[in-house]
């Protein structure tokens, strides 16, 4: 069993690999049901200080339910060459890297360069989604504003507003994040700003209205936003599910979801289910 697997579950373990894709050798989790049967993917972006390995629980739940998973390790985490990039002050250059990455990502996970073999079209990408936790919630929603081949997406304790996070208008509740960017640089991967190119698709965002990391009141205003862009484009807004939960026990009740992570690891198995039809 590979070292890093130590704190999987031994059927997990049992149908993971881990691998680099793509030009710049990203550090990829891939777990597949069988190798060979091509399945619909799930391509997974981990929270800020964490890795890649850190959620078993979801990728076995996928596993069962006949879901692939392809998760990575975000700029500066995990296995990436280089510093560590884990504080704060790194989050915007980590968000920037990580949403102009995905593509050869896409393009690397039927032939990974190392570490894995599988039969050609295990990992379905005409039937691929895209998820993440917080930061990686980010760079989810920013990377749906540009053109993109996915058929749904999962995002939890994010916010597709982060103007709202590093410069709160006066008045309000919320407070700047405890680092300072360029404005430009913020907006440039602020989904808020580029919703117009937003294609419809089924969003699941699960949020807990006591985080005290993301306040929920920014997600709030985004999913608004969202759905009022699905109405104008003659899309269906009900494809935006928005689950929240309070008091959760987690810590700064921000990511994991605490009492309740059992509940938002089956709702977003189910919601893929549907979605992607394994």
């Amino acid at each position: 069993m590979h070292p890093r697997f130590a704190q999987f579950p031994s059927a997990l373990a049992a149908q993971a690999k881990i691998t680099r894709l793509g030009p710049s050798s990203i550090p990829a989790l891939l777990v597949h049901p069988d190798w060979q049967t091509p399945a619909p993917t799930l391509l997974w972006l981990h929270g800020r200080t964490v890795s890649k390995e850190l959620d078993p629980g979801r990728y076995l739940r996928l596993l069962r339910a006949g879901i692939a998973t392809v998760a990575i390790d975000l700029p500066g985490h995990g296995e990436r060459e280089g510093p560590k990039r884990t504080t704060p002050e790194h989050t915007v250059d980590v968000l920037t890297q990580a949403i102009g990455e995905i593509d050869q990502i896409i393009e690397a996970i039927p032939s990974p360069a190392s570490g894995a073999e599988f039969a050609e079209g295990a990992f379905d990408t005409s039937r691929i989604a895209i998820g993440g936790m917080s930061a990686g919630g980010m760079i989810t929603l920013r990377r749906l504003c540009d053109p993109h081949p996915f058929a749904a997406a999962v995002v939890e304790a994010t916010t597709g507003r982060l103007a709202d996070l590093y410069f709160p208008t006066e008045g309000t509740p919320r407070r700047p994040w405890p680092v300072d960017h360029p404005r430009d640089r913020v907006d440039a991967i602020d989904a808020s700003q580029h919703l117009d190119n937003w294609r419809p698709i089924p969003l699941l965002a699960l949020s807990t209205t006591t985080d005290r990391v993301v306040p929920i009141e920014t997600q709030e205003q985004f999913i608004d936003d969202l759905r009022a862009h699905y109405n104008a484009h003659h899309a269906d807004p009900d494809q935006i599910e928005f689950k929240t939960y309070s008091d959760t026990g987690a810590p700064e009740e921000h990511a994991g979801f605490g009492k309740f992570g059992n509940d938002a690891k089956n709702t977003a198995t189910e919601f893929l289910v549907r979605c992607l039809k394994p």
